[in-house]
């Protein structure tokens, strides 16, 4: 079975449960403690000088432990275990790596705050979003470039799977330059594959809508004072809604 089948943690499917049924509406008198008992904290915009949010499992931070008292920065490595899943923020990026994952952060500090130009993830899963700011992203076999936007990524040495989840990126197959797309996505429209061994010009090919969530877009936008552009009530886009 490919890893790009794996079924969903029970803990993520917890958490997008939880986001689902309005666990922060103003419905639940007592709804920090229940946000707490599940999250740690309920979501909001993380403090100045915070950059983990939850951590399920393990996750290393350049080899070492991560806590909630971690602090990540631009030219770190973050990476976790199995069955294990970390959410932080970095300046204007916040992410979702999911387990066996490594994430090596490209970047710099400017005007007392970070920032990311570039990430490296070989190996894993990962969902991000960042707005008004260029990012390169690299796998085994792509090359994508993010223009402010929502994005999935899952990695492995033979292929690359990517979803525009909304924005505009460029995407290129890093064997095959004659494989190329721009995506301008509104709502997760155009999911790809890219591959490393196919004839020239067919390195990348639609497909499916996979492992990822708009509750859990809206919980990482929310992490850095951000919405979404779109809002879905209840759980209706916690599985695929169309077929592509």
């Amino acid at each position: 079975m490919s890893r790009f089948d794996e079924a969903e943690d029970p803990q993520r499917r917890l958490l997008i449960k939880a986001l689902a049924a309005g666990l922060f509406s103003t419905a639940f008198v007592d709804k920090s403690a229940l946000a707490a008992s599940i999250f740690g904290t309920p979501p909001r915009r993380l403090p100045t000088g915070q950059s983990v949010y939850r951590i399920n499992g393990t996750a290393t931070v350049n080899g070492k432990d991560a806590n909630l008292s971690t602090i990540i920065k631009p030219n770190d490595v973050v990476a976790t275990g199995k069955n294990s899943e970390i959410v932080f923020v970095v300046g204007g990026n916040s992410m979702i790596l999911r387990e066996n994952s490594q994430l090596n952060l490209e970047g710099m500090e400017e005007k007392e705050s970070y920032v990311i130009h570039g990430l490296r993830l070989l190996t894993g899963k990962l969902l991000s979003v960042s707005r008004s700011q260029g990012t390169k992203i690299r796998t085994s076999t792509a090359t994508i470039g993010i223009r402010g936007t929502g994005y999935y990524i899952e990695a492995d040495p033979e292929q690359t799977y990517f979803c525009t989840c909304y924005g505009m990126t460029d995407v290129v197959s890093n064997n095959d330059p004659s494989s190329t797309d721009t995506i301008v996505a509104t709502h997760h429209d155009k999911p790809l594959y890219i591959l490393g061994n196919e004839q020239p010009g067919k390195n990348i090919r639609r497909g499916g809508f996979i492992n990822h969530t708009d509750q859990e877009l809206m919980l990482i936008e929310t992490l850095v004072g951000r919405t979404p552009p779109f809002v879905f009530a209840g759980d209706e886009y916690s599985a695929p809604r169309r077929e592509y």
